[in-house]
């Protein structure tokens, strides 16, 4: 919570730029890279692992939902596990976020580097430096576009979001009246078990609805629109995903799918697609998709890691200038750079495929938390104000906890070591925080009862000092 004389986060992004965070950060490379690599597993089974991915998505979004109304207070699971859980507890859960959303950064501005050279070279050019240069660019560019205006952030990410999702529905649309269904069949040719692995792969591309929460108090009527936002963005996404994939077996098929790996989704569209002005062949096409893809996901790691960064400072889990905004932008900008800086490093020395894989476990433990939080704040708080509940409660999130963990079962040991290993690291951060008497031992619990029921704020003026704790 804000700090008295402390500024707090302008409410500058409505129900679509919110959602749009959302699609933006799953609609990533995945859908690109991943199809083919998916169908290699479980041949046209494929499809069955993108829904149930989706099934299973859904039960720790809904979670997301009724806390994110319950406490609309940005850091998303963070803020919600500090309510409901010990300092320690809260902060294992905020740095292991942090964490996943910076490497997602590294990994999605690698992506956009590889997708936009593979994209200028189809024109038959060559562009100069090493593509890790690109990738440094790039967040670099959207590092300062997020420093100096939560505005303007939010409305690129809608902006470049909603091109994407015209590039996947052109593919969709295109390739509908030439999929064949009789590529489906048998839909099982690898046995049905193939679907579980095949779901472990894919599963990274359904994460990304949770940055919604990560900056709550910056959308305008939180309350009702963070689970709009949130619900919005995974129905959304599944859809896509699923007539994506239809198309691309249906047009391809899964032996030729399989075979082409991770530009699988380009190839089918040269069977189909026509060349247009400007952009060229069905492949130009979905490389260009890619390239708008990798950059809105990456635009979208760089908000919500501030936000985290900015949540756990302003409640001094972390340093205190980590939670304070700029007094002329109004934006974390100390968060922001602290984020960059990591994912500035990560990409130019952490072995990316391996951190990826950290990236999927962390949050999927995330995830399970989230689920369990709902269980214990209903039972701690039970009186709390919640516009959005989840359906069918108590199941709904056990079936969340339950699937998380099962999904968490096919990461290796080797990735299992190097989240402990993390974890050690943030063991002594905590303790040499706590050591020099910065972190929040010692001051009340924040009550999430006495702030989530008061109304949502008008919007603050960026120019005048806001010495009122948010809502």
């Amino acid at each position: 919570m804000s700090q008295p004389g402390e500024r707090a986060p302008a409410a500058s992004l409505g129900l679509l730029d919110a959602t749009m965070v959302g699609i933006g950060a799953m609609i990533g490379a995945g859908i690109f890279v991943l199809t083919g690599l998916a169908t290699e597993l479980a041949g046209p089974a494929a499809i069955v692992a993108f829904a149930l991915n989706g099934g299973v998505t859904t039960f720790t979004a809904l979670s997301y939902a009724e806390l994110a109304a319950a406490i609309p207070r940005n850091g998303g699971g963070y803020a919600y596990v500090r309510e409901v859980f010990s300092a320690p507890v809260a902060f294992v859960m905020g740095w292991t976020r942090w964490f996943t959303y910076m490497i997602a950064g590294a990994l999605y501005a690698l992506g956009f580097s590889s997708n936009f050279v593979e994209f200028v070279h189809l024109y038959g050019v060559t562009l100069p430096g090493p593509p890790v240069a690109y990738a440094l660019l790039a967040v670099v560019v959207l590092v300062a576009l997020n420093a100096l205006s939560t505005e303007a952030s939010g409305g690129a990410e809608t902006a470049i979001t909603l091109v994407k999702i015209a590039i996947l529905g052109l593919f969709v649309v295109l390739g509908l009246p030439v999929a064949r269904g009789a590529e489906f069949d048998p839909l099982f040719p690898n046995g049905a078990l193939a679907v579980l692995p095949a779901m472990g792969l894919t599963f990274i591309a359904f994460q990304g609805y949770d940055l919604i929460a990560t900056v709550t108090e910056e959308v305008e009527n939180p309350t009702v629109n963070i689970p709009r936002a949130i619900l919005l963005s995974v129905v959304v996404t599944v859809v896509v995903y699923l007539f994506v994939v239809f198309v691309a077996i249906g047009t391809l098929g899964p032996e030729r799918l399989a075979a082409a790996g991770e530009t699988a989704v380009a190839q089918a569209a040269e069977g189909f697609m026509p060349s247009l002005p400007v952009l060229g062949t069905g492949a130009a096409i979905i490389a260009f998709g890619a390239v708008f893809s990798t950059i809105s996901a990456l635009n979208a790691v760089v908000i919500g890691s501030s936000r985290v960064a900015f949540a756990m400072g302003r409640e001094r889990q972390l340093p205190a200038v980590l939670g304070r905004l700029h007094h002329r932008y109004g934006t974390p900008f100390v968060g922001v750079l602290a984020s960059a800086a990591v994912m500035l490093v990560a990409v130019l020395v952490v072995p990316i495929g391996t951190v990826g894989k950290l990236a999927s476990l962390f949050s999927l433990l995330g995830f399970t938390i989230v689920n369990v939080a709902v269980f214990r704040l209903r039972r701690q708080q039970p009186d709390l104000r919640r516009p959005f509940q989840v359906p069918f409660y108590p199941v709904t999130p056990a079936l969340g906890i339950v699937c998380n963990l099962l999904l968490g079962l096919f990461i290796d040991a080797e990735t299992w070591a190097l989240a402990v290993g993390w974890l050690v690291l943030g063991g002594v951060v905590y303790l040499l925080l706590a050591r020099s008497g910065r972190t929040d031992e010692g001051r009340p619990e924040p009550t999430a009862a006495a702030e989530a029921t008061v109304a949502d704020p008008e919007p603050i003026d960026l120019d005048a000092d806001v010495d009122e704790e948010t809502a």
